[in-house]
């Protein structure tokens, strides 16, 4: 079987960087490698370039298998590019076959991404962005046998635009209630220097805290992920709500008020970039400020995307 007389297949790439990502315009080096077991007859080998994106969620129906019946399906797809070239292509003079010893193989590969405003790869949980490298070998007589590899596409964006360093703020204010009796409220307020950061990085996060309530309470700020999927027409959307992070800071007395601190906000290396150039994916980030107390909140009034 053909299973059995190819093995050890690899994709290999020339590192253009640390992080082993890619983006448009880049020019793609490397090499496929594999294992024969016996004297195999060729006709090519094959590459494909691919960007896509897809969503996916359903509405209605329930557990039973009637409701599911009811369910609807939401679902688009986006398809960036796709390139085709060869890597191994024997001519007619040769009867269109090569035939490869047993033992290793090694072939050399070029290929270019696009230039092009793409979005950067993203794996969300209704919705993707994939960027793949398809190697596929053909043999006569039998089905071409396909080798995909997935490629850490990145969107670069020129963070000196002056936009990305201009500082913001925002605020949270809330009041604690029980039964009939309501206390004063507790405010917080927060700053950071700039507006992007990049995933590694820890963001300051300067806070001013005003405890007006008769209970102790603590600030804390969450690093929110706001995932967005729609459809071609954007008639029909689903958002999903992540937090990737948060820190605690210390607490705050009773009647105590324009309490200054600073909290450390370390940004996880994983999260994917900002989405915003994608019909059918939206991918933001905010800070929001928060408060631990022993008291459930009666409200939260108002706070502000950082």
């Amino acid at each position: 079987m053909f299973q059995q007389t190819i093995k050890n297949f690899n994709i290999n790439f020339n590192v253009l960087n640390e992080t082993n990502s890619f983006s448009s315009g880049d020019l793609i080096t490397g090499h496929v490698s594999f294992d024969l077991t016996k004297e195999t007859k060729i006709t090519s080998i094959s590459m494909a370039l691919t960007g896509r994106a897809n969503v996916h969620w359903s509405t209605g129906g329930g557990g039973g298998r009637r409701r599911r019946r009811h369910r609807k399906h939401h679902t688009a797809k986006l398809d960036f590019f796709n390139f085709k070239s060869v890597i191994l292509q024997e001519n007619s003079d040769t009867g269109g076959t090569a035939i490869l010893q047993p033992g290793r193989h090694l072939f050399p590969f070029t290929c270019q991404l696009p230039q092009g405003d793409f979005p950067s790869t993203f794996r969300g949980v209704f919705g993707q962005i994939l960027y793949s490298l398809t190697v596929s070998i053909h043999r006569p007589w039998h089905m071409a046998k396909d080798f995909v590899t997935e490629l850490n596409f990145v969107n670069r964006i020129n963070t000196n635009q002056p936009e990305l360093h201009a500082p913001l703020s925002g605020s949270n204010s809330m009041t604690l209630c029980c039964l009939w009796c309501a206390s004063g409220p507790i405010t917080m307020t927060v700053s950071v220097e700039k507006k992007a950061f990049m995933p590694g990085e820890t963001v300051k996060i300067i806070c001013q805290f005003s405890n007006a309530s008769s209970r102790t309470a603590t600030p804390k700020v969450a690093l929110q992920q706001k995932q967005i999927c729609y459809t071609i027409n954007k008639m029909s959307k689903r958002m999903v709500m992540k937090n990737l992070a948060s820190v605690t800071g210390e607490p705050v007395s009773a009647h105590t008020s324009d309490v200054h601190t600073a909290i450390m906000l370390a940004i996880p290396t994983f999260a994917p970039l900002t989405i915003s150039n994608c019909i059918i994916i939206d991918v933001d980030y905010f800070i929001e400020p928060q408060r631990k107390s022993v008291i459930r909140p009666h409200s939260a009034v108002s706070h502000h995307s950082v």
